[in-house]
């Protein structure tokens, strides 16, 4: 159980398999913006405040299409899957700084999806987390694990979304060693 605070993101929302070639595409432009606040004092751009820190990873909000969740599946259909990819980023990035940001990458590197990329603030709340190892196809094993300590902890899940945070390079690491957070909002 944890209690998440409010935090600022680059975001992207799209939908498909992520399997598939279009999504590197998405993955890319957000890892774009994040290095670019990371390297901005090396450029002379830095924001007020800024302090040296780490990239921090990959994180994803998943979910299905309306579509898909009118009809029953015997197995998920990756490509019905709907998701918002996101970096945090540090809390000396303002709104107006990371607008400014996207502005230098879309003159120095276009890129069509930057129309798409936002800069939001969430707070996830109260939420159960838990590491997983192991492929993301076996994810649901460590899900019943979280839902069954919802259960007994007298907790519901707000709903069937949940939150993916990738701490390890899916295209350098063996699947079965692959380390993902995965956390679900509850009351």
């Amino acid at each position: 159980m944890i209690n998440i605070p409010a935090f600022s993101f680059f975001t992207i929302t799209g939908n498909g398999n992520p399997n598939e070639p279009f999504f590197a595409e998405y993955v890319g432009v957000l890892y774009t913006l994040a290095y670019a606040v990371k390297m901005s004092s090396k450029a002379g751009m830095a924001p007020a405040g800024y302090e040296p820190y780490s990239v921090y990873p990959l994180e994803g909000v998943w979910d299905i299409s309306e579509e898909a969740k009118s009809r029953p599946q015997a197995a998920l259909d990756k490509s019905q899957l709907v998701f918002t990819l996101m970096i945090r980023q540090p809390d000396f990035v303002t709104k107006q700084y990371a607008q400014e940001t996207i502005e230098r990458i879309r003159i120095k590197k276009p890129h069509p999806l930057l129309d798409d990329v936002h800069f939001e603030t969430m707070a996830e709340g109260k939420c159960v987390q838990m590491l997983h190892v192991g492929s993301f196809d076996s994810e649901p094993e460590s899900f019943k694990k979280m839902d069954s300590f919802i259960r007994n902890s007298n907790l519901h899940r707000t709903s069937l979304t949940h939150r993916e945070i990738y701490l390890s390079d899916a295209r350098k690491t063996p699947p079965e060693k692959l380390r993902t957070v995965l956390r679900v909002r509850v009351q």
